[in-house]
């Protein structure tokens, strides 16, 4: 049921532009009234140009910004006598009129307007809403959508056809306008709804109301309440079900990898249940009718993967995922020939929504933004399936119609609008010992190249402030904070578990976690050296064999990054325990190098030496230690490092972090077993 959020004390402060602000961000705070990212509001106000002069002035969003976090900068203000002599025209190209509207900017620096302004600017009215609510579009996307909408607005309502938005659809719906100035609303086929007032609360106020009354009509169908209701699907516990998906997930994510990789994100909410476990009608059979929404196309494409299963045999339902994307894949591609223009380019082939009986949705992006957003839209998609179904049968766009708005370059003006891909876009890190010193500064380079960063610790709060720190920085669910002690095997197969359920697999782990100890052999104790050994050759080999795991299951490959010391090549005085663990890790390197070689898998270690700042290992002790072993007070002991270097430089933890992402990303593709130190240049340490 939407709510009508207007306050008239917030409004009232409120006039022009900032005006429009709040009622776009009212109408797009709720998503069953307006998509992400979809529709669009316009205003028209006196404003001054350059010069002072008083202009008319249409405000309309601009494109690719979504109306709920809509701020001043993200409106487009445009001359309006300069754009509707266009209404006498009988046709224009898109292009055409892009390029009209963009000479009537009334200043610099202005967003791209929305393909949809001339239906602000023909309709005589103040103030527009066109929005994209699950009850109207029901109407829009039922079989006798026309009548269904006749029925309940009557004559206060004109009907379009579907048509791709632009030119003909808006002068489409000015005519209706100004024909039949008594109406309130229009529904376009397949699409939305549009709404008008010359008092911009009474314009919202209408947009409400009539949502409102869909949604009223539609619930009191006598289907209404049964569809989706009886379900053939497995009955499983959340656990139950999360434990599986967390199984399946990698292989899901692999396969949906071809183009680069993806993000999954995992959806189990009572809607997508009882909609994937529908017996009456089939689900499968609804769900690959077509989209719901031209604007849900992009990241939802035009129907998802349903996969069958019957919740039995878990290794059939991996199967079936994996052979169900790879002829999603070649559907797509025949999809694309079939329709495809000259000047078409391929997107990305893989499914965004892939529908499991009794599991629920896995949605993918190129982060995990996007996966979310996917999410959002289709369970728009499920309200607005319901309500169809409920008045008659669900239609939608046909092929030729969804690859227009697939492939229309309007639209894939709006992905250019998103940053470039970073080097690591659509990856995972996992990091033990993130929350300082070395692993901290390798959370965040890591993330500047565009991965998201697990940062997996023993310090728990000192983790969620570097994942925290992360999100701030760089967008939703860039850091995830998981509680991990590398010695204990069920703590690291829980952090990979929780690791795989929030982003659907890994791509590259980072064992950083360690500690350290200085004493001679002869004061060594049994507890110490296996507390040492614990960490730096068990920890390590735990987290290397979980990874392994998941990879196995992704089929994609992964990297594999030691973060040992140069004391694994060199022997000193009073460290055995530590010298000689730090050795195993070397070796455990060069060994699942050669493990994981076949199947793509990089196994490379970063040798750093002297890290003192930041650094969780040497403020718990190890540098009192290594001066007392040295002859030298502890505040003295950087220095003593930095001229025993052949560079005479001190070494810090993101210089070190710059090694690890080498061996993390493309550039290092074809490097394993290898053995990069980072310690100022140490003859001793010289890999021979």
């Amino acid at each position: 049921m939407p709510k009508n959020l207007w306050n008239d004390s917030e409004a009232s402060k409120l006039t022009g532009l900032d005006l429009l602000v709040y009622r776009s961000n009212l109408l797009g705070a709720d998503r069953s009234v307006c998509n992400i990212y979809g529709g669009n509001t316009g205003s028209k106000t006196v404003e001054k140009d350059f010069r002072g002069r008083e202009v008319k002035t249409l405000w309309v969003k601009g494109s690719g910004s979504d109306l709920a976090t809509m701020r001043r900068k993200d409106f487009a203000g445009l001359r309006l006598d300069d754009v509707l002599p266009l209404f006498e025209r009988e046709a224009m190209t898109d292009e055409e009129m892009t390029a009209y509207l963009s000479q009537c900017l009334i200043s610099l620096n202005l967003p791209r307007q929305s393909i949809e302004t001339l239906l602000h600017a023909f309709i005589p009215a103040a103030h527009t809403d066109h929005t994209h609510p699950d009850a109207v579009i029901s109407l829009a996307c039922s079989a006798d959508g026309e009548s269904w909408a006749r029925k309940l607005y009557g004559k206060r309502m004109a009907w379009v056809p579907y048509i791709r938005p632009g030119f003909t659809l808006s002068k489409w719906i000015g005519q209706a306008v100004r024909e039949s100035p008594k109406i309130e609303c229009v529904i376009m086929g397949k699409h939305g709804l549009v709404t008008w007032d010359d008092d911009p609360r009474a314009c919202y106020d209408k947009t409400i109301r009539i949502i409102q009354q869909a949604e009223d009509f539609i619930a009191g169908q006598p289907g209404a309440r049964t569809v989706f209701a009886v379900t053939r699907a497995p009955i499983l516990t959340p656990d139950r079900r999360r434990e599986i998906v967390a199984q399946i997930l990698p292989a899901a994510r692999g396969a949906a990898s071809v183009a680069g990789r993806m993000v999954a994100r995992y959806d189990d909410s009572p809607d997508v249940l009882d909609f994937v476990g529908a017996d009456a009608p089939a689900a499968r059979a609804v769900a690959t009718v077509g989209a719901a929404c031209p604007d849900h196309l992009v990241h939802t494409k035009r129907t998802p993967l349903f996969v069958d299963w019957d919740g039995a045999d878990l290794q059939s339902l991996t199967a079936s995922l994996q052979s169900g994307v790879a002829q999603y894949i070649a559907d797509y591609r025949k999809y694309f020939d079939e329709h495809k223009g000259p000047d078409d380019k391929i997107g990305n082939p893989a499914p965004r929504v892939v529908l499991i009986p009794g599991l629920g949705m896995i949605t993918t992006g190129k982060d995990a933004a996007l996966a979310q957003v996917s999410a959002d839209l289709y369970h728009r998609a499920i309200a607005v399936m319901r309500g169809a179904t409920a008045l008659d049968r669900f239609v939608s766009l046909t092929e030729a119609e969804s690859f227009a708005v697939e492939y229309w370059p309007l639209e894939l003006y709006k992905l250019t609008l998103r940053p470039p891909d970073r080097e690591l876009a659509g990856r995972i890190a996992f990091i033990t010992g993130g929350a300082s010193g070395i692993g901290r500064a390798t959370a965040f380079r890591l993330a500047a190249e565009g991965a998201h960063v697990v940062i997996a610790d023993l310090n728990v709060s000192g983790a969620e402030t570097v994942a925290a720190e992360l999100v701030k920085k760089h967008g939703a669910k860039r850091g995830l904070a998981v509680a991990c002690d590398v010695t204990n095997e069920e703590q690291v197969t829980a952090a990979f578990r929780q690791t795989v359920l929030t982003y659907g697999g890994v791509d590259i782990v980072v064992s950083n976690a360690g500690l350290a100890a200085s004493a001679p052999v002869t004061e060594t104790s049994r507890a110490e050296w296996d507390r040492i050994y614990d960490v730096l050759a068990t920890g390590y080999f735990l987290v290397s064999r979980e990874a392994f795991k998941t990879w196995q299951a992704q089929g994609i490959g992964g990297s594999l990054i030691f973060v040992a010391s140069k004391n694994g090549l060199i022997g000193s005085k009073n460290a055995a325990a530590y010298n000689s663990a730090k050795a195993a890790e070397i070796h455990l390197a060069r060994s699942l190098a050669e493990e994981g070689g076949p199947s793509g898998v990089r196994v490379n270690v970063v040798n750093p030496d002297a890290v003192v700042q930041d650094s969780g290992i040497w403020d718990a002790g190890w540098r009192e230690a290594r001066a007392k072993g040295m002859g030298v007070p502890p505040d003295q002991l950087e220095e003593v490092y930095r001229q025993r270097t052949t560079l005479k430089t001190n070494v810090y933890a993101e210089d070190v972090a710059e090694a690890i992402l080498f061996f993390a990303s493309e550039r290092s593709a074809k490097t394993t077993g290898g053995i990069l130190n980072v310690d100022g240049g140490l003859v001793a340490a010289y890999v021979r």
